[in-house]
């Protein structure tokens, strides 16, 4: 695994080099986060029913997804969409490593260096001055921490699912596109899952979009009891295990079927 974790390890320090971009982007989450705050607010004061999470609670987790958001905001490659386009991925073909998992820790360190370098000044400035509230406890903090690694690793399967669906399409836009809002809507960026009617809650539990934000962010809160908190990380890994073995399959009748043009 070492050569991968290299991988890793330059992709993530060269993302780390885009700072002027992070503190940008810090200023940006900050404004729509409050924006959001103002929505939800207003919704609160003109619903006299009782709502599945309080007003303080939904502040939570509206800071917790800007702090989080670029776990979300994700597409395929880009340098492996170039590759496929130029015809230069057969110089990743030959390469002696797995070529599954070496886009797969290319995703993760793309996947996790924006957000470390987001996270920090978000949570620091809306946990003193926006409302965000602490953890509930200290086990529903580092079951947090768990439940965010493990949605890192989902973030990184989708994205590298996304990666391969490449050498399936001519530019692959649509399929980024679609995933995009899907993605967006369902995981709880845009309204907190919990919000959603009644009947829909048993679709939206099972299906692998609420393990990238929504259950994170409930654990943090003992929204989801720390009794049932390694359940729903269970949930998120175990579609990452699904997610990686598509992955791999696509893969694997892709690279069968490539034919590489050029000179």
């Amino acid at each position: 695994m070492k050569p991968y974790w290299v991988v890793f390890g330059a992709r993530f320090r060269a993302l780390l080099q885009y700072r002027a971009a992070a503190l940008a982007g810090v200023g940006t989450q900050l404004f729509w986060g409050v924006v959001r705050m103002m929505i939800f607010a207003a919704f609160y004061r003109s619903s006299t029913a009782p709502q599945p999470m309080t007003y303080p609670e939904v502040v939570t987790y509206i800071w917790l997804g800007q702090a989080m958001l670029l776990l979300v905001i994700f597409r395929a490659d880009p340098d492996v969409k170039t590759m496929i386009d130029t015809g230069s991925v057969a110089y990743e073909l030959a390469r002696p490593l797995d070529l599954y998992t070496l886009w797969f820790f290319r995703a993760l360190a793309s996947r996790t260096a924006p957000v470390v370098l987001r996270i920090v000044p978000v949570l620091l400035f809306a946990g003193l001055l926006l409302g965000l509230q602490p953890p509930d406890s200290p086990l529903c903090a580092l079951l947090w921490v768990v439940s965010t690694a493990a949605a890192a690793f989902l973030s990184a399967a989708l994205s590298t699912l996304l990666t391969v669906s490449l050498l399936w399409t001519l530019a692959g836009e649509g399929i980024n596109r679609m995933m995009f809002g899907l993605i967006w809507f369902l995981s709880g960026i845009v309204i907190p899952l919990p919000l959603f009617p009644d009947w829909l809650q048993p679709v939206l539990n099972f299906l692998p979009f609420r393990g990238l934000l929504d259950t994170p962010f409930r654990i943090y809160m003992n929204h989801i009891p720390t009794d049932r908190a390694l359940l729903a990380i269970g949930h998120q890994l175990a579609w990452t295990v699904v997610f990686v073995i598509l992955g791999r399959a696509i893969l694997g009748v892709g690279k069968r079927r490539l034919v590489v043009q050029g000179g």
